[in-house]
Order: C-alpha cells, then structure tokens, then sequence
C-alpha cells in the first residue's frame, strides 16, 4: 500500500503550479474570507474568487435562488464589488496565504473583458484569470461571448493580448459541441479551460402561476447536473492538449475522482460549500485516502483513465 508521504497530489494548469487538484467554483465562495473559519485555506488548491467587473454590479432583483431536488436554481445576475474595491480591500486578505488566486472576471463587451483583464494582470497577488463567457442569467445576447464560436475566438484571443498570467476560460453547457467551444479557446490563447457553468432552468410556482424567480430563467448546479457535466469534460479531454478544470455537482471524493477520470487535472467544488463548507477539505483527504488504498502515487495518474 502506497503511504500517504509518498502521494503526490501537484498539478499544472498552464504554467500555474496547484499543490493539489481541489479549487473553490466561482460565485460560491465569495472572495475567500467568509470561508475562512470553517478550512485552511492554504491547503487549497486554489481559490477562485466572485466573479468581477470594471465597476460593481447590483445583479438580479430578488427572488434569485430557488432549491431544487437535486441542486438549486440561482439568478444573482454577477452581483460584485468590483475589480478595484476587490484589489483594495479583498486581495489583501488572500495575499496572506501559500494558495494560488484564481480571478473570475467578465465585461458586457470585448473592450470591457480586455480592461479588465488588464487591470487584473498588474495587481500583485493574482496567479491566474478565469475568463467568464458562460454566465445564463445575464441580460439578452451577453451569452453570445459563450455560444457563439467566432464570438469566443475574438473575446478570448483579445484577451489573451492583455494578460501573461495563466488565461482560464470557463465554458457554457448551454451549447450544442462543448468540444467546438474548448478547441476555439484553446486556439484563441486559453492555457485551460473550466467547465461547466450551470444549465438554465426555470421553477413556476403552480398556486401564483409564476415563476419562482425573478428573473424568471437561472442557472442549475447541484448533483442534478453532475452527468452532464462529466460528459462534457470526457469531450473536452479528447478534444483540447490544455489542462480541462471540471465543476458540477462535486460534493464528495468519489465525485470529483470521478471528473478527473474522465479528463480533469483539476476540480472546482461550488454548491457543495453551500452544504457543508468543509467539502473542500473533505474531498481533498478523500482523493488521498483513495490513492493510498489503490497504490497510485501521483493524481496525474487518474487524469483521463477512463476505460471506454
């Protein structure tokens, strides 16, 4: 049997170098410090923070979050502090730990992603960007920067031009070949990809006859979409030569041993922390507790070890 002291869990996303495959999803872990009671942060993988704009956003009227039997639908609409409050007042926290930090961020148009991605570049502290194209409850045509290939290549390759770190670009399920979507990013200048963002739903309550959310459509994460999810990361892992960051529904080991066997080198845990917001550190000690057992020695091992 394989000890522990001998597992080595490092992966590589691009030229960022993570001691272990387990990130926070964006969105669920706010900008780090909320968390901080309840795990280490420095045995994180790393941490994703919010995701951010060039100037703070109040997102979606209320109601925007409705549970579901197997997850929940939200409609936040990106509600942030902004990139500057961010580095001002948020960053420093993060400074203060050995973990990466991973900046979701997203613009309303192209000149807005390559400015922020700008901005963020020139902050110290910040590892790598995660690109977000993909958010489902965001005003009409936002979502062509996600579905639309020739759309993806020039927000992407733009982008690409305004930062050295480490380019993440998190893809939308809500396409028809998420392999066409992870190869125009790949093409454009992504050092990785990350998916997937949440499935757009609806909930109508049958007594009002109205929908359950404000915004009437919004995004479904939770166990309810961990099969797709999977799916599509085993597509991309056939498709692209860059590191594929799975997310959806992770809520164990078993969960997350089961994305990096279909194709991830690395997992993001989202709704999970809304359940208990120790599932990070949880399924951290579980993937080494399950190598341990198995004899495998590095996590790389599993990566893409599906036998189909």
């Amino acid at each position: 049997m394989t000890g522990k002291k001998t597992i080595d869990l490092k992966v590589n996303l691009g030229k960022l170098r993570l001691k272990n495959p387990v990130m926070t999803a964006s969105g669920t872990f706010g900008y780090g410090e909320e968390y901080s009671e309840f795990i280490d942060i420095n045995k994180l993988g790393a941490v994703v923070v919010k995701g951010l704009s060039l100037k703070p956003k109040q997102g979606n009227p209320p109601p925007r979050i409705v549970e579901t039997p197997a997850g929940m639908l939200n409609a936040i609409g990106l509600q942030n502090i902004g990139i500057e409050n961010f580095i001002n007042k948020k960053l420093p926290f993060l400074k203060q730990f050995d973990t990466p930090v991973i900046v979701n961020f997203f613009g309303d148009s192209i000149a807005e992603y390559v400015k922020a991605a700008g901005i963020l570049n020139s902050a110290k502290g910040i590892h790598a960007l995660e690109m977000n194209i993909s958010c489902p409850n965001k005003q009409a045509g936002w979502s062509i920067f996600g579905t639309d290939p020739k759309v993806t290549f020039k927000v992407v390759s733009q982008v690409r031009k305004a930062t050295d770190l480490t380019l993440i670009v998190k893809l939308s399920p809500n396409v028809t070949d998420i392999g066409l979507m992870a190869k125009t990013a790949e093409d454009a200048g992504a050092d990785a990809v990350s998916l997937i963002n949440t499935l757009t739903g609806m909930a109508i309550d049958i007594k009002s006859r109205k929908p359950k959310l404000a915004n009437i459509t919004g995004g479904l994460s939770g166990p309810a979409v961990r099969p797709v999810a999977v799916r599509m990361v085993w597509e991309c892992y056939k498709t692209v030569k860059i590191p594929v960051i799975g997310m959806g529904g992770i809520l164990s080991a078993e969960d997350a041993i089961e994305f990096i066997l279909a194709g991830a080198s690395a997992v993001a845990v989202g709704t999970g922390n809304f359940i208990n917001p120790r599932t990070t550190m949880d399924i951290m000690e579980g993937i080494e507790c399950f190598m341990a057992d198995n004899g495998i020695k590095s996590v790389k091992e599993l990566t893409g070890a599906v036998q189909c």
